[in-house]
């Protein structure tokens, strides 16, 4: 009976976290000090209840200097891209995250870490002019 109830409970929390939204990709691009970022995301849109609603990017201290609001559901266009340009990465800021949030299961858990000392890395890709 213990065994049972540990496997059900760790199949209801991977059911819990499987409709949380999915960071697929981050492409930035540098002009100056300011950035531009396309940010493609995957989720299980179904509505206005539950949808993805915003992407941003923190420092490892959780401090946020960068967020796009998603307006609307996507649910017949997934996964999709959104962009957001005139980002300024604070003064000092070598290593940050981009978070994704969707309206019910709030920020996700997948989070891709960005090394701007690296031109690419695992789902991301910089490009600077």
């Amino acid at each position: 009976m213990r065994y049972g109830m540990i496997a059900l409970l760790l199949a209801f929390g991977s059911a819990l976290t499987a409709n949380e939204v999915r960071i697929l990709n981050v492409n930035l691009d540098q002009r100056g000090y300011e950035w531009s970022a396309s940010v493609t995301l995957k989720h299980a849109d179904s509505g206005w209840e539950h949808y993805a609603d915003a992407w941003r990017f923190v420092t490892p201290d959780g401090t946020e200097f960068a967020r796009r609001t998603l307006w609307h559901p996507h649910v017949n266009e997934q996964p999709f891209t959104r962009s957001l340009s005139g980002i300024v990465i604070p003064k000092g800021v070598k290593v940050f995250f981009v978070e994704a949030h969707d309206r019910v299961h709030g920020w996700s858990q997948d989070r891709v870490r960005i090394d701007l000392a690296k031109p690419k890395g695992p789902r991301y890709r910089i490009r600077t002019q």
